[in-house]
């Protein structure tokens, strides 16, 4: 009896051990944060600034690790504010849910009503009647459709929309993957970067974006300033700004690709034969599938042309709306396909920047990253540019690209106005820069997504992933330097 208690208790101190080390980094960011608060206050930021420096730095450790939840971050932001730093519950609240994060869900909810509707196939035969069967053509036109998709409706949703017809390519073409190892790794890649590369070129291609319009319209539009109205972003601005550097990206992906992973086929013309004879089993469009692609034309419409007026969260619930009134959704498939979690992430992540910049700790920061800078000659300019665009690609190839934007914004656009630069064109860098997190799995959900399918490693993200960072990096700076300022003088 008492050698089972004996046993018992080790049991129990073991699973204790063992909860702890697994929950390690979540205690350790709550050491950091507390070391933070007793450490001397730093000249030049308040207490309520410090409070929020630190929450800011348990977050970002919280986001690195994920020992917890993301959504329990975004619970312990929104607590902290509260009891912390002493801001009333419900200013919180209005923080909480502002036309951007209406934004981010209607996108997330038409995500899920347009992936209801199953084009994938229909997609992959599309792109091939304009590509014909070669596999450089095929790629490039994957990427293609992959981007214009994946810039309106999000790069995680075309992932998963468009995984299958690249598995089927694969598939079709050979029945052990070893043999095509190279060719795998060039469709699905295709993929990967055409999303990515993609979900800069309108508001609603990433949570990011969304993010930083919101930042935008918080720091710097007074309705009682003149020319402040210049910081509510549209969409058809958005699009000035991101597309013309998508399209740039789009020409470097299949060739980059290509010269990393050499195809055993360089024809797939077998592969597209079976696919055809699927589709001509499948039928033909159904009127669903047209009015489908209808409402969601008009949908975008709304975004170009209203979405100054009446906000683009607005214009992206009516569309919503729509899809539930003519039944091509049901909510149960809204309620179960949208990450609710995630909506409540980057809402409780723009409050963290709202305070950020209330208390002021976002303008310390911002001092301080500025002193570090100007030794190395990026204090101004296109130094500046550089110097922003690097550590945001460096802090999103650690977190996800919306978090990244989130943490970052508040501290690059204070930036901006110290150094006397444009926030826009400093929170367009940033935004677009988030979208270089290449380098690793995690980094962004078309990758994600994408590794699900076993046909690639974890090496094969580093091996391209580089190549295509600095070609990206690159050609952002290039067009902020040499294109961005016309733009300026248009708006």
């Amino acid at each position: 009896m008492r050698q089972g208690y004996q046993h018992l208790k080790v049991l129990r101190t073991q699973v204790n051990l063992y909860y702890f080390w697994e929950k390690r980094w979540f205690f350790i960011a709550l050491a950091v944060g507390a070391v933070l608060l007793s450490l001397p206050q730093p000249e030049g930021l308040s207490r309520a600034g410090m409070i929020m420096l630190s929450m800011s730095a348990v977050v970002t450790i919280l986001f690195i690790t994920q020992p917890v939840p993301l959504p329990a971050v975004a619970l312990l932001i929104i607590i902290g504010q509260v009891l912390l730093v002493g801001v009333d519950s419900t200013q919180v609240a209005k923080n909480l849910m502002t036309d951007s994060v209406l934004f981010i869900m209607g996108s997330l909810m038409l995500a899920v009503a347009v992936v209801s509707q199953k084009l994938d196939k229909r997609i992959a035969w599309f792109i091939v009647q304009f590509t014909g069967t070669r596999t450089f053509n095929v790629c490039f036109g994957i990427s293609a459709v992959c981007g214009l998709l994946a810039s309106f409706i999000g790069e995680h949703t075309v992932a998963a929309m468009m995984l299958p017809v690249g598995i089927t390519l694969i598939s079709l073409t050979s029945q052990n993957p070893a043999r095509i190892k190279n060719l795998a790794a060039l469709i699905l890649f295709s993929i990967v970067f055409g999303c990515t590369t993609a979900g800069i070129g309108t508001p609603s291609g990433g949570a990011r974006n969304a993010i930083m319009i919101g930042y935008w319209q918080e720091f710097f539009y007074n309705p009682a300033v003149r020319n402040t109205d210049r910081y509510l972003v549209d969409y058809a601005t958005w699009m000035l700004y991101g597309y013309p550097l998508f399209l740039a990206q789009l020409l470097f992906v299949t060739p980059i690709l290509y010269f990393t992973f050499r195809p055993e086929r360089k024809d797939l013309a077998r592969a597209i034969a079976k696919l055809r004879m699927q589709i001509q089993m499948d039928g033909p469009m159904t009127p669903d599938n047209w009015l489908t692609i209808v409402l969601f034309g008009l949908i975008m419409l709304g975004w170009i042309t209203l979405s100054q007026d009446i906000g683009m969260g607005t214009v992206a619930l009516i569309g919503t709306t729509a899809f539930l009134v003519t039944g091509l959704v049901r909510w149960e498939d809204i309620n179960s396909g949208v990450n609710w979690g995630v909506v409540l992430l980057y809402a409780a992540a723009i409050s963290l920047g709202v305070e950020m910049k209330v208390t002021g700790a976002a303008e310390w920061v911002a001092n301080s990253v500025l002193d570090i800078f100007a030794p190395l000659g990026l204090s101004h300019g296109l130094g500046l540019l550089a110097g922003v665009a690097l550590l945001t690609a460096g802090v999103a190839n650690t977190m996800a690209p919306g978090a990244a934007v989130a943490v970052l914004g508040p501290i690059v656009l204070k930036m901006a106005a110290a150094s006397g630069e444009d926030p826009l064109v400093v929170g367009f860098i940033t935004a677009f820069a988030s979208a270089t997190a290449y380098l690793a799995v995690a980094s962004s959900p078309a990758s994600t997504i994408v590794f699900s399918s076993g046909y690639l490693k974890i090496g094969d993200f580093l091996k391209v992933g580089w190549r295509m960072a600095i070609t990206s990096l690159t050609l952002l700076l290039l067009l902020s330097h040499f294109l961005w300022p016309h733009f300026s003088d248009w708006r």
